[in-house]
């Protein structure tokens, strides 16, 4: 990021060779400017004969001429003067529309660059971003034509977009923009430069300025911009739009291209015009000095470059922005610095008489605010296209600047020196230890401590004199000669012969012959190697021996490691002294890209200062973090998420993100007080349209819910009754049985009722449906306490095994089971319909508070969600097997949905998650193949029945693999599938498939969590418990026998 003059201005021609420059090392990935200035030379200014010269595999390196190093190396005309700015890289994040393939990218943006610069003036950078904005336009008007569900649809309900308390406000995707909302966001949430922004008043005599194209742009951009902030500080929405400050971007400039825009370079060019616009305020209000310009007070520093060539010297002071920095190679930020501050032979800037060439760069002033570029974007050759680079990347909360600053040079200098004498006794001693971690000259090599061990234990194992081939007898002769029989290689195994060996030697026993058993192994040979011939002296000498080498491993392992910890944390300390941590920098925000590196999707975590916590903002989804999140998307390493902007913020700095003050009361401002009179009006304005989007939206509902109630007070025929209700009976025993399970339930209770009438013939009722009772509750409490198969869900039977199985109160249970007894289906016979009064009288004499008829029917409707949860996956299971993979996923989805939410409340009262889990990521992933082998047919009608296919059924249901971040089987599912779509990038296809293409892409890559709306739950069959229990067990035994494939 760099304050850039137009390029027509005295010194823009040199300013524009340094953008090709930084153009060609970013779609080549070549860093040596020696190399790259060679090209361009080479080719004569023509980019796309550059980028072939140094993309071609016979290229060579050229010599360095020293006119040619100059000419970065001292300054130019310019005001400032560009420090490896990637504004005009040729990196292309898709989150949007482009329609061409890497070279043709190449070839037109060059030709075009340079074709248009020379006869507008326009930079390739300010044509860039008019294209982006106007692909953004494009696609958000295009939006209201499509017939498929969109990501970034309002919802019809108003209180959805309405914000929560004082929770920040979202910006709104109008169409690939999330690269704006990222940005956006993290320079609203610095005070300071909000402060600018919202108190920033056009020139009194703008009306009299000439009209040029800057001031046409800047003007009415800082309005909107305005707008939009006030929006965010004072809005009653949950989050705002911001297309009128798009839309004015997007008219600043005229191309019909659509090229995609990265973070780096947006930033890069916000600011550009933000300081424009702040240019002219400063130059109308100066008094006779050198006007200031916020912005660059704010954003921009200054270094001093001190470079060697062929023994010359040189030095001269630059302005830098946004600060780039290479990730390959290296693991934190700090070592990232180190290589981005020192070029070339560092020895060399300290010598008088020395041929190397080389340069070191040391900060002389920082701005307040700091702005690193991470670039994770290389040129791969071989494949022609550009990559994104995963690598872990880590950075600090606190980072300390002092060595880098010019005035600290000599300490610092020092300090390299010292830290590169450790690092290279850290290698020797390395290397040293990994001879003793990695013994041995063959493939295979083992710790020397576990060799030495090894061997002493193989030395101390029972010593045996036979051969593991031969056989061992119970017994031998007297003499110790062998028998005829004995072969001569038996002979050579055995060894010499009793008579041979001294007699102070173990006694050993012959071998015998045994044609039958020969091949038996012994029953007393050892079960591991172990010596045949070894006196106690020789063992006592070799144990001695390889215990004490065994230790002096040890040892000097253990110094080694030591000694290897001790220099590290020597290294980690070397700038922790008082005199180096005098410039802390706090991280304000990290700009995260997930993706690849045609395709992609931007959000930010941005620091609450006052809250002292992590928000992630991501497009309206505004949500808390942590840091341990933050780290795992931002560092890299994981996925495809990786930090790609860092803004650091000086800590001693306060006024950037302190709060105002009111100048009478001394109270802070928040809110809409905050604002200047114009925007308070402005926002109290859409604040009034929202509040009456409400009001109409209840007006609306109250008008439904009274044609309802009308609708319902019409007298209707009353339904035939199943059996005659006596009078006196109360009001829920005319309504069906609660757990709708009546009939199932009837032959449970007959089975109790003749089992207590043949214990008790001759009691009474009340007697006899006591022992019914207890008869009943013994055996579902049985079935509750087995452990079956999972083809046998034993709560499917019953109600009541569930409420066991779940710890339901125990006035929950009695009622159920009266309520199965006094249920009407049991007045078929005289005994049973006396028994089903004696039921209904009792639960007549049930008092209100005796049992909570909330909680009582809170656990019946748990059961009947039970059992419907239990449907959805049954018959997702059933299409799933049948491979009607559409059908089967929204019985999947309402089956983990549901499923979810019951076991929040516990864990038996759901099924299997990780099962549901599985079928539902299968029915994804399988869908998604389909999709895209219809996508990869180019018919056109295939093409857009795969669209359909990812846009209604696939899109939607991402966010509920992402919202469980803890299921990182689903996380990995959804990379695959994200994977599968990003690799047509690189691939050649019809302008038309490619234009639906990207097209699509953004909506796949939003890593927004928010779930979005689905339809109405799928209709479900009527099943009997005897029918759903039978069509269970068949599925689940069906899957036992199918590969679980991975599950």
């Amino acid at each position: 990021m760099t304050v850039e003059q137009n390029v027509l201005q005295p010194g823009g021609a040199a300013k524009h060779q340094q953008t090709f420059l930084n153009q060609l090392r970013e779609i080549t990935g070549i860093n040596d400017i020696q190399v790259l200035q060679q090209a361009l030379k080479d080719s004569n200014g023509n980019l796309e004969l550059a980028v072939a010269f140094l993309t071609a595999k016979n290229a060579k390196v050229p010599q360095l001429e020293e006119a040619t190093y100059y000419q970065t190396a001292l300054p130019g005309n310019d005001r400032y003067i560009s420090v490896g700015s990637q504004a005009d890289t040729n990196v292309i994040d898709l989150t949007g529309d482009d329609k061409d393939d890497l070279q043709r990218a190449i070839a037109l943006s060059l030709e075009e660059s340079n074709r248009a610069f020379r006869e507008t003036g326009i930079t390739d950078e300010e044509q860039a971003i008019s294209r982006v904005l106007e692909a953004s336009i494009a696609e958000n008007k295009a939006s209201l034509k499509r017939t498929h569900p969109e990501v970034w649809s309002d919802s019809p309900n108003p209180y959805d977009r309405k914000r929560q308390d004082n929770c920040p406000v979202g910006l709104k995707n109008v169409g690939n923009t999330c690269w704006f909302s990222a940005v956006i966001q993290s320079l609203f949430n610095l005070l300071e430069f909000r402060r600018l922004v919202l108190n920033f008043n056009p020139p009194a005599n703008a009306q009299d300025l000439p009209r040029n194209q800057k001031e046409h742009r800047n003007l009415p951009f800082m309005r909107e911009l305005r707008y939009l902030f006030a929006l965010l500080v004072g809005s009653k929405r949950k989050y705002v739009d911001p297309s009128r400050a798009v839309e004015i971007l997007k008219d600043a400039f005229k191309s019909n291209d659509s090229q995609q825009q990265d973070v780096s370079e947006f930033t890069h060019k916000l600011l550009d015009w933000l300081e424009d616009a702040f240019q002219i305020k400063a130059e109308e209000e100066r008094d006779g000095e050198k006007p200031k310009n916020p912005m660059v007070e704010l954003f921009y520093g200054r270094f001093l470059a001190v470079g060697v060539l062929e023994g010359k010297k040189f030095e001269n002071t630059e302005m830098f922005g946004q600060y780039p920095l290479q990730v390959n190679g290296f693991k934190d930020l700090h070592e990232c610095l180190e290589a981005a501050m020192i070029e070339g032979e560092i020895e060399s800037l300290h010598s008088e008489n020395s041929a190397k060439s080389g340069q070191e760069h040391w900060f002389t002033e920082l701005p307040p605010v700091l702005t690193f570029e991470l670039s994770r974007f290389e040129f791969n050759q071989a494949l022609g296209r550009p990559e994104k680079i995963h690598n872990k990347l880590e950075f600090p909360p606190i980072l300390y600047l002092d060595r880098y600053m010019h005035k600290n040079r000599e300490i610092t200098r020092i300090k390299r020196d010292e830290i590169k004498r450790l690092k290279e006794y850290l290698t020797v001693l390395q290397q040293r230890l990994e001879r003793y971690l990695s013994y041995g000259s063959g493939p295979k090599r083992f710790p020397l401590v576990d060799v030495l061990q090894y061997a002493l234990e193989f030395a101390s194992s029972k010593p045996v004199c036979t051969s593991p081939v031969d056989d061992v007898g119970a017994s031998a002769p007297a003499s110790g000669t062998l028998p005829a029989q004995t072969s001569p290689s038996t002979i050579e195994q055995q060894g010499p012969s009793s008579s041979d060996v001294p007699s102070t030697s173990p006694v050993q026993r012959s071998v015998i012959h045994k044609p039958f058993t020969q091949s038996r192994i012994p029953p007393d040979l050892p079960m591991h190697p172990a010596p045949r011939h070894i006196t106690e002296e020789e063992l006592s000498v070799l144990e001695g021996c390889l215990h004490r080498w065994r230790t002096e491993v040890e040892n000097d392992t253990r110094d080694l490691q030591e000694s290897i910890s001790r220099i590290h944390r020597t290294i980690e300390l070397m700038y922790s002294d008082k005199t180096m941590v005098q410039v802390p920098y706090r991280l304000h925000a990290v700009l995260v890209h997930e993706g690849q590196a045609n395709a992609g999707h931007y959000w930010a975590y941005i620091y609450d200062h006052h809250q002292n916590r992590w928000m992630k903002y991501n497009d309206i989804s505004v949500t808390k973090s942590t840091w341990e999140e933050l780290e795992r998307d931002s560092f890299g390493g994981y996925r495809n998420a990786s930090a790609y902007c860092l803004m650091y913020i000086n800590d001693k700095e306060q006024y950037l993100i302190q709060e105002e003050f009111n100048k009478e009361t001394g109270q802070i401002l928040v809110g809409m007080d905050t604002l200047p009179s114009d925007l308070r009006d402005y926002v109290k304005e859409d604040n009034k349209r929202f509040e009456k989007e409400l009001e109409e939206w209840d007006a609306e509902l109250a008008q439904k819910a009274q044609q309802e109630k009308l609708l319902s007070q019409i007298p209707r025929a009353p339904a035939p009754s199943p059996a005659p209700v006596q009078a006196g009976e109360p009001e829920y025993l005319e309504q069906p049985s609660r757990t709708d399970l009546s009939k199932h339930l009837k032959e449970d209770s007959v089975q109790a009722i003749n089992k207590a009438l043949a214990e008790q013939e001759d009691r009474g009722p009340e007697a006899i449906m006591d022992t019914a009772i207890k008869l009943e509750y013994t055996r579902l409490l049985k079935l509750a306490q087995e452990d079956p198969p999972p083809e046998c869900d034993y709560r499917l039977r019953h109600a009541i095994v569930y409420f066991i199985q779940n710890q339901a109160p125990k006035k929950i249970i009695e009622r159920t089971l009266l309520e199965q007894f006094g249920d009407h289906n049991l007045s078929f016979d005289e005994r049973c319909r006396n028994i089903m009064k004696v039921a209904q009288a009792k639960l007549e004499m049930i008092k209100p508070d005796e049992v909570n008829m909330e909680e009582y029917e809170r656990w019946h409707q748990d059961y009947r969600n039970f059992r419907e949860t239990t449907m959805f996956l049954m018959v997702g299971l059933e299409f799933f097997q049948k491979k009607s993979y559409m059908e089967a996923l929204l019985y999947l989805i309402y089956a983990y949905q549901n499923n979810k939410e019951l076991l929040s409340k516990g864990p038996y009262r759901g099924h299997d998650e990780e099962l549901i889990s599985h079928y539902r990521r299968e029915c994804l992933l399988k869908l998604n193949e389909h999709a895209a082998a219809l996508f990869e047919s180019g018919d056109d009608q295939e093409v857009n029945n795969g669209l359909i296919i990812m846009n209604e059924l696939i899109v939607p249901c991402l966010p509920l693999l992402l919202v469980d971040e803890m299921e990182e089987k689903d996380i990995v599912a959804v990379e695959d599938m994200r994977n599968r779509w990003c690799s047509y990038l690189g691939q050649e296809m019809e302008p038309n498939l490619q234009e639906k293409l990207t097209d699509f892409l953004p909506k796949l890559l939003d890593c927004s969590t928010e779930i979005k709306g689905f339809n109405d739950p799928p209709k479900l069959p009527s099943y009997s418990t005897h029918e759903l229990c039978e069509r269970y067990a068949r599925i689940m035994l069906s899957l036992s026998r199918t590969p679980a494939d991975g599950r």
